[in-house]
C-alpha cells in the first residue's frame, strides 16, 4: 500500500468521503474487533476509543483513531453509536436497492467487484486497476454460473490483501446468478498508478 499512502499524502482530495461526510469524533460504545490498516490483522477497540470516520464506502468503514487507522465491517457499526449506525445502514441499504433484480450478465459481477474498496482510499478496486482477469463458467443445471477472478494488490505484502479479496468473494457469490466464486491474488504484472482507470485518476485529481 505503499504507493497508495504517497498518493493520499500527495493529493488533497482523497480524505474526501464519498458517501458521507464525517468531520464529528466518535465514541466507541463498546469494544469491538477491527482490522488494522495495512496489516490486515485483528485488534480489539475498547469502548472509549475516540475515533474519526475517514471512508465509507462499499459496506465498509474505515475508522481513524490515535493509534491508527482500522477498517470495521457492517456488524459492528453500532459501536459507532446509534446514529451513526442508522445512517450507515441508510447507505448501504439505498446502494443495495439500487442493484435490482436484473437477469445475470457479466457486468453485474464487474458491478459487484466495484462496491469493494481500498480501505484506504475511495476508489473501487476495478477503478483502482486491481481486477486483471474475470472469467465466467458455463451455467450448471440450476443455471448458475462459477466466476474466477484474478486480482493483485498495489504492493506485495500489504495485509489487506485477503481481506479485500473475501470482499470480492462475497460480493460476487451474493448475486443470484452466482453459484460460486474463486478470487486469487497474483503479482504478474506488478500494479502500477498507471493501471488505474479515467474514473479512477479523476477520483484521485490525477487528470
Amino acid at each position: 500500500m505503499g504507493v497508495i499512502m504517497t498518493l493520499i499524502d500527495t493529493v488533497p482530495n482523497l480524505s474526501v468521503v464519498d458517501l458521507m461526510n464525517f468531520n464529528e469524533e466518535f465514541t466507541l460504545v463498546r469494544d469491538t474487533t477491527a482490522t488494522v490498516i495495512p496489516a490486515g490483522e485483528e485488534q480489539v477497540l475498547p469502548a472509549g476509543t475516540r475515533a474519526v470516520i475517514s471512508q465509507a464506502l462499499g459496506g465498509t468503514v474505515t475508522i481513524r483513531t490515535d493509534s491508527g487507522l482500522f477498517r470495521l465491517s457492517s456488524k459492528d457499526w453500532d459501536a459507532l453509536g446509534a446514529a451513526a449506525q442508522s445512517e450507515l445502514n441508510a447507505v448501504a441499504q439505498a446502494a443495495e436497492s439500487e442493484q435490482g433484480d436484473a437477469p445475470f450478465s457479466e457486468e453485474q459481477v464487474w458491478e459487484a467487484m466495484k462496491s469493494c474498496f481500498d480501505p484506504e482510499i475511495p476508489v473501487n478496486i476495478v477503478d483502482l486497476g486491481l481486477i486483471y482477469d474475470m472469467q465466467v463458467a458455463a451455467p450448471d443445471a440450476d443455471g448458475k454460473h462459477a466466476i474466477s477472478v484474478k486480482m493483485t494488490l498495489t504492493a506485495q505484502g500489504c495485509g489487506m490483501g485477503p481481506v479485500i479479496a473475501d470482499d470480492a468473494k462475497t460480493r460476487v457469490e451474493a448475486l443470484q446468478g452466482v453459484s460460486s466464486a474463486q478470487v486469487d491474488i497474483v503479482w504478474d504484472p506488478p500494479w502500477t498508478p498507471h493501471m488505474i482507470s479515467e474514473a479512477g485518476r479523476q477520483k484521485l485529481g490525477l487528470e
